[in-house]
């Protein structure tokens, strides 16, 4: 069936069901949504800029009139990228704040640990900052992921250093945890694919950014590329003290680093380092969705900047509001799902966002950029 033949079916049903008692977090004016992220410490610029996206695109839906004549409105709650945070500020979204869903959560370790509490009470669980592969478990209904995974990622970035550059020793830089591990388990499956290992391995720990020793390893193996996966401080780190130590591999990072903030903090150390991207090319308003993402954000605030990361956000919060538009006037969580997972494929300012239990997810969904001298990005070209 297609898509506005769904969207009609989904629309007559249930505004013909009853009026029913309000669901948590809907009022007769408003619809609440909660986020927890980092809004500090070394990852914060990744929960800052979700949030912006987010609020973003709700300003834009709420100047339209909202949605069936509700305003949809954020309560963001700091978690440090910390689990243990995570769970606290997650528990008060829903205990305290009395959501209707949960969105923007930022991080593997995170959201390993607040997807239960989500999944026990049938909370929407709302584009998550994460490609990790558990949360495209079938027993998840409630996760609604609209990124490609890490594995994709990683097969995009070794079909790109085999394929494309001819390398053949290619080392890991990972956090030590299950983020680190997940983007680990999908480049050891890429290289295998061709018969290859890796040439070295090394980690660092979370919210920090002692690397040093780490550096020491891998340039040690004399690799000829480092794909990294961690977060942006402590990977600029490691490619400044590599630099600074003659140690000059191919460098790539997963577009959980947030490119734009490891540009900033790379500064000229940045050029040619590449950086995986699952969403549009964020400056390119020849793209409508990229066009309005960037209207929207004017709206808001008009100092925001364009990044891919916010721009995440925005394609997470404006699925949202079309789901909410076709869960009907009376919207319920077990409706919104009902819908997600029903229509699957949700066009958004002429992005087609896949979604839902089966999410189209493979290596086409990601394209690489690489970061210019200036500190702008810039497509690369063959892969």
């Amino acid at each position: 069936m297609k898509y506005m033949q769904l969207k009609a079916l989904f629309c007559l049903l249930l505004l013909a069901a009853p009026a029913q008692a309000e669901e948590a977090g809907v009022a007769a004016d408003r619809i609440l949504f909660g986020q927890a992220a980092a809004m500090s410490g070394p990852s914060s610029a990744l929960g800052v800029k979700m949030r912006q996206g987010i609020l973003a695109a709700f300003a834009e839906v709420n100047a339209k009139g909202g949605v069936h004549g509700r305003k949809l409105e954020l309560i963001s709650r700091d978690d440090g990228y910390d689990p243990d945070r995570s769970v606290l500020q997650t528990f008060k979204l829903i205990e305290e704040d009395k959501v209707f869903a949960l969105i923007g959560a930022v991080g593997t370790p995170t959201t390993l640990v607040t997807v239960p509490i989500a999944k026990a009470q049938n909370i929407p669980f709302i584009g998550p900052f994460t490609g990790a592969g558990f949360l495209r478990g079938n027993d998840l209904a409630n996760v609604v992921n609209i990124r490609a995974s890490y594995a994709a990622e990683a097969e995009s970035w070794i079909k790109h250093l085999t394929e494309d550059r001819h390398l053949k020793r290619i080392a890991i830089f990972y956090q030590d945890d299950p983020y680190g591990r997940d983007g680990l388990t999908g480049v050891k499956l890429a290289l295998e694919r061709r018969g290859m290992e890796l040439a070295a391995e090394a980690t660092y720990e979370r919210n920090t950014k002692a690397v040093a020793s780490a550096m020491r390893t891998l340039r040690r193996a004399e690799p000829e590329a480092v794909v990294m996966v961690g977060t942006y401080a402590p990977c600029a780190e490691f490619i400044k003290l590599a630099r600074k130590s003659g140690f000059n591999p191919v460098f790539v990072n997963i577009s959980f680093v947030g490119a734009v903030a490891l540009a900033q903090e790379l500064g000229h150390e940045g050029e040619g380092v590449i950086v995986s991207q699952v969403v549009p090319f964020p400056w390119d308003t020849s793209i409508k969705v990229v066009a309005d993402y960037q209207a929207a954000g004017r709206l808001l605030d008009p100092e925001m900047e364009p990044d891919f990361v916010s721009l995440e956000g925005y394609l997470s919060a404006r699925l949202a509001a079309a789901a909410l538009e076709m869960a009907g006037p009376n919207p319920t969580r077990e409706a919104f799902l009902r819908v997600i997972n029903a229509v699957g494929r949700f066009d958004i300012s002429g992005d087609h966002v896949a979604v839902g239990q089966t999410p189209h997810d493979a290596a086409s969904d990601v394209f690489l950029t690489v970061i210019q001298g200036d500190g702008t990005f810039a497509s690369v070209n063959k892969l």
